[in-house]
């Protein structure tokens, strides 16, 4: 295996309905798969974030999904583990007024004693925004680039003040701060906008679903833009997400895979995440195939830049699924 690449499990915070079926897991079960994580030897969880229920998965489910805030999540987990980082995958900056995420988020890492990786973006699924605030004329990718500067000020500043074309305040004294510092902020996204703020602002690049040689091509980009605004990228974080079908034959872990619910989802961010890169099979982008493979490709990924596969989601359709697939990956895969 590769060195030094580490992996990350996505907890069901708001997966059901979307990468998994309804219904898929309780609070308890979700609390149980991050704990069995830490245990599996995983490096990280990573929670994701709705508020509202999109229109394709009440289409799809007469049962509504349980959406579970994952800051208030990943605060119980900090008491029932010591050693995993406890991320978002990723926080929806435009639901929130970024005082409110600083207090959190510091309050977070303070509570983890130094865990918490903040990773941020606009938003898969408009109609959530437009559903919260339907009158409320915004654009989101610029008010996650106000946001962001507007955080890491909070974080860092004895008093804040902000002035943006989105976002104002004043005399923001907030404490504490958190543990690390600089807490590491991610730049969630497969957008030129989310390139462009991990080389502006942020300590590290999160998309999902990218091939290496997209993933490669990113992150140039995203050097140039450090190199703009005169910032070097020494401990920048280049994570991915993607999903997770293994078997042992090819055919099976594709069957696996096109299957699951997880597939049916990526399909659903065809006019946003996944914009213009369905053209060829889902499964060159995501970890489908033997164990063999699947390391194989782990470490073309490797080259291309990655250091971290955050938030994996298996081709499952149960918790108990899960726990043996999170096993198996971490043994037959992650060579623990």
């Amino acid at each position: 295996m590769t060195k030094n690449i580490r992996f990350g499990i996505g907890v069901p915070t708001a997966t059901e309905g979307m990468m998994y079926p309804v219904p898929y897991a309780g609070i308890e079960q979700a609390i149980r798969i991050a704990v069995e994580a830490e245990s599996l030897g995983y490096e990280s969880v990573w929670g994701n974030d709705h508020v509202s229920t999109q229109s394709y998965v009440r289409r799809e489910f007469q049962q509504p999904p349980s959406y579970f805030d994952p800051l208030s999540y990943l605060s119980y987990l900090a008491a029932v583990t010591t050693k995993v980082r406890l991320a978002t995958c990723v926080l929806v900056l435009p639901f929130r007024h970024p005082v409110l995420v600083a207090k959190q988020a510091a309050t977070l890492d303070q509570l983890s004693g130094g865990r918490f990786v903040l990773g941020i973006g606009v938003g898969a699924y408009r109609e959530e925004f437009e559903a919260m605030w339907p009158e409320r004329a915004l654009h989101r990718g610029d008010y996650v680039d106000e946001s962001v500067e507007a955080i890491q000020l909070l974080l860092r500043e004895r008093e804040a003040n902000y002035s943006g074309n989105t976002l104002n305040f004043n005399n923001i004294e907030s404490f504490p701060k958190a543990i690390q510092d600089p807490l590491p902020i991610l730049s969630g996204g497969n957008s030129l906008g989310a390139r462009q703020r991990a080389g502006r602002f942020c300590d590290g690049w999160l998309p999902a679903c990218l091939t290496p040689g997209e993933y490669r091509d990113g992150v140039a980009e995203i050097t140039r833009a450090a190199e703009m605004n005169s910032r070097t990228l020494g401990d920048f974080e280049n994570a991915l997400q993607v999903a997770v079908s293994v078997e042992s034959t090819h055919e099976a872990a594709v069957s696996r895979f096109r299957s699951s619910q997880v597939h049916a989802h990526l399909h659903s961010l065809s006019s946003s995440t996944l914009k213009g890169k369905l053209d060829t099979d889902l499964e060159d982008r995501n970890l489908v195939g033997t164990p063999e493979e699947v390391r194989e490709k782990i470490s073309q990924y490797s080259d291309a830049g990655v250091d971290t596969f955050a938030g994996l989601l298996f081709a499952v359709n149960t918790v108990e699924e899960t726990l043996e697939s999170m096993a198996m990956f971490a043994e037959e895969v992650m060579g623990l």
